[in-house]
């Protein structure tokens, strides 16, 4: 039996949720890590679901061992409403491993939409099982009808890497509320076409797009990582070539920027959020609590309505998302690409313009200091401001786009590497004004971490992170700390390895309130609160 109580990793939309205040059950803490440890859990609320029939239909089901893709056929259920019109569709994946495995990033397609993106976590010898939820309720115009299957977890077994990744992917489908709910004319707010510009784990270059041109809302979501083991998984420790440190960059040093272009012109700017696996920086700091989003990658999502009078036209245009800061010819970037569109209902063709446009940036510094202990110091900005109108069946409707990024990055270390900390805080402000009404999304995230190597050759690392957002009227703070220690160049068994974590989500709305504490030592749950 693993230690404590198996707890299932929990993310999604948030909603109002009654909450208890409870402890995690008595337990023995161990001395250090042994060959077994609490399966992986986090803080972040469950997807709320309304009480209404429910259908499930199984997507995927597959052992990961190599870098063969699943594929298949996905159907929609038939018992609970007309598809397409359902009240809440929630994906839920299961998974086992055991042995030795790195953490390995994968993805999920239906129909070409990317619908979920995901990391693992890394295996205690005896074996852990975790599972991940997602609401996927705005892909539902995509799984009202039957699609191809692609999903796939890359992943490497040999005599030293053992672990197979055993998943399985259910969709489970809710009727809507109330007799009436299912009535042609239900207004939804998931977008009425989603289309892919990219497959599986890819940059998207060059697609081509050519949207309805009745469309009178368009946003990009981009499921931006770096990954695979280089330099640009670890992007904010990356340098500037003047600097001598074992992860170098280009002239922005570890600055990175996401954009949208359009026919050439850069239509939405994000800040990647700054993941980390768990296998990053020491693999016993997320042993039990993964970094926020590791297992359910959130995707950036980018405004593009102001340029729908140009993507109205009826002809295809060149879309490119593009991560700013990488050094040219350098790989580590996935960035596949989801276009959402809501159509005029009432009008065949709409049509518009863009009227105003600003783009200031990216403006990046890096201040530089050489010696016994060496010192960057970036700063970054960006800006970009688009205005555009619509001529739909309701009138003309004007719409501002307005995001600001800043980045600040402290990074101090030793010519040996030794030791090497830094602090990270990143800033992505944007307000979508239309006809006046001003809906604003403002997001800061975190990222501090200091790592030692000593004279026995043991690696601690220090490590906070932490995403905070406004989102109209609801905040929300997910911050995680931890604290581990382990030998290096030994077997596992010989690590001594020790660890604290902690997680706290907590999230504020009119009428809500969440507040989940989760704290482990050597791989033991010591901590589960909730409360209010």
């Amino acid at each position: 039996m693993r230690p404590g109580r198996t707890v299932t990793v929990l993310t999604g939309a948030l909603a109002a949720l009654a909450l208890c205040v409870g402890t995690a059950s008595a337990v023995t803490v161990p001395t250090e890590f042994g060959t077994d440890y609490h399966d992986p859990v986090t803080a972040a609320p469950a997807v709320f679901t309304p009480h209404t029939k429910s259908c499930s239909v199984t997507v995927a089901e597959a052992k990961f061992k190599d870098f063969t893709p699943y594929t298949g056929t996905y159907t929609p259920p038939t018992g609970c409403g007309t598809p397409g019109r359902w009240s809440k569709v929630v994906l839920r994946m299961d998974g086992n491993v055991k042995g030795r495995q790195y953490d390995r990033l994968g993805y999920l397609d239906i129909g070409g939409v990317q619908v979920f993106r995901t990391s693992t976590p890394e295996p205690s010898q005896d074996g852990i099982d975790w599972s991940v939820e997602k609401d996927v309720t705005e892909y539902e115009k995509t799984l009202s009808s039957a699609q191809s299957v692609d999903m796939l977890i890359g992943n490497v077994v040999n005599d030293t890497y053992t672990g197979i990744l055993d998943v399985k992917v259910t969709l489970t489908f809710y009727a809507p509320e109330g007799p009436a709910a299912d009535h042609a004319d239900r207004t939804s707010s998931a977008p009425d076409q989603v289309i892919p510009l990219s497959d599986g784990d890819s940059v998207t270059t060059g697609a081509s797009l050519t949207t309805p041109r009745n469309s009178e809302r368009i946003l990009a979501e981009v499921y931006a990582t770096g990954s695979g083991g280089g330099c640009e998984e670890f992007w904010y420790s990356a340098t500037t070539p003047s600097a001598s440190y074992s992860c170098q960059g280009g002239d922005d040093g570890p600055y990175r920027e996401v954009q949208v272009s359009v026919d050439g012109k850069v239509a939405g700017i994000a800040s990647p959020y700054p993941n980390v696996w768990t296998g990053g920086w020491s693999p016993y700091l997320w042993s039990v609590i993964p970094s926020p989003h590791a297992f359910d990658v959130r995707p950036l999502t980018f405004d593009l309505t102001p340029f729908a009078g140009l993507l109205n036209d009826g002809r295809a245009h060149k879309v490119d998302v593009s991560v700013v800061g990488v050094p040219a010819g350098q790989a580590g970037w996935s960035a596949p690409t989801n276009i959402l569109v809501w159509q005029d209902a009432h009008k065949s063709v709409v049509t518009g313009a863009l009227t105003s446009y600003k783009k200031a940036g990216p403006a990046v510094t890096n201040t530089f200091t050489d010696g016994s202990l060496r010192h960057l110091v970036t700063d970054g900005k960006d800006r970009l401001k688009a205005t555009g109108y619509l001529d739909t069946s309701h009138g003309r409707v004007t719409t501002t786009v307005e995001r600001t990024l800043t980045t600040a990055i402290d990074h101090r270390w030793t010519p040996d590497e030794n030791t090497d900390d830094q602090t990270g805080e990143w800033t992505d402000h944007q307000a979508v004004t239309t006809d006046g009404h001003v809906a604003r999304t403002d997001r800061t995230y975190t990222l501090d971490g200091r790592a030692t190597i000593d004279s026995a050759n043991r690696l601690r690392v220090i490590m906070s992170v932490g995403d905070h957002a406004h989102i109209g009227a609801t905040r929300i703070d997910d911050a995680y700390r931890g604290d581990a220690t382990f030998t290096l160049g030994v077997a596992r068994e010989d690590r001594h390895a020790v660890a604290t974590t902690g997680e706290r989500y907590r999230l504020r709305a009119p009428g809500t309130c969440y507040d989940h504490a989760l704290a482990t030592e050597q791989g033991v749950l010591t901590k589960d609160v909730h409360g209010c």
